[in-house]
């Protein structure tokens, strides 16, 4: 299985194609690490540009989310595991749910997101408001912070591999590569492949939290 790109020495790799064919032949990691599309058709609610909305393109992504036995395979990868959107899944009821707080109250969009983990252990609550989140350089219509990936990393500092079977445009492999950790990306859109290897091509980003 040739890789789409590969950074042997940061130890970052995607894969282009379907996770449901990859992902059995992979090997375990410490941490899935995941954003799945959620089926609420989130590529096509789309504002115009007149209104300074970015238009990324509808390319059907979003029609319908991945069966439940996708989901439990692609968790069963790692020792730990974090779903965002989790809320959208059956998962087994775990305590350890994480939220981004994205603080402002005045718009119609949610003001938080959601992420299952695998842990029974305390919720946290990662604050980053909707105003940075549009400044990180948004590729793709529902691509997560950079720094939210880091936090959701740091809560797992024994975690050294890191898997996103869902990578859009590489937050997750940016996130792992700034913290020097090792990850694997799987992406069936190549648009978004590209996005990601390009993102990854730059130097290592200064982290603070």
């Amino acid at each position: 299985m040739k890789p789409y790109y590969e950074d042997t020495r940061a130890g970052i790799t995607i894969y282009k194609g379907d996770c449901r064919e990859i992902l059995p032949s992979l090997p375990p990691v410490d941490l899935v690490l995941t954003d799945p599309p959620y089926g609420i058709g989130a590529d096509s609610h789309q504002g115009p540009a007149k209104h300074g909305w970015k238009q990324y393109g509808k390319v059907g992504w979003d029609l319908a989310k991945p069966e439940r036995w996708v989901i439990e395979m692609a968790i069963s990868k790692g020792r730990h595991g974090i779903v965002w959107g989790g809320n959208y899944f059956e998962l087994p009821p775990k305590m350890g749910w994480l939220v981004w707080d994205k603080g402002q109250r005045d718009f119609s969009l949610a003001d938080c997101e959601l992420a299952w983990t695998t842990e029974n252990r305390a919720a946290r609550v990662f604050d980053y408001s909707r105003a940075k989140a549009i400044q990180d350089g948004k590729e793709h219509p529902t691509q997560k912070p950079v720094e939210l990936m880091r936090w959701c990393m740091t809560l797992f500092e024994d975690c050294k591999t890191i898997l996103d079977p869902f990578t859009g445009s590489g937050t997750t492999l940016r996130a792992a590569k700034d913290l020097g950790r090792k990850a694997i990306g799987i992406e069936i859109e190549e648009k978004y492949c590209e996005i990601a290897a390009k993102r990854l091509a730059q130097e290592v980003l200064p982290f603070q939290l």
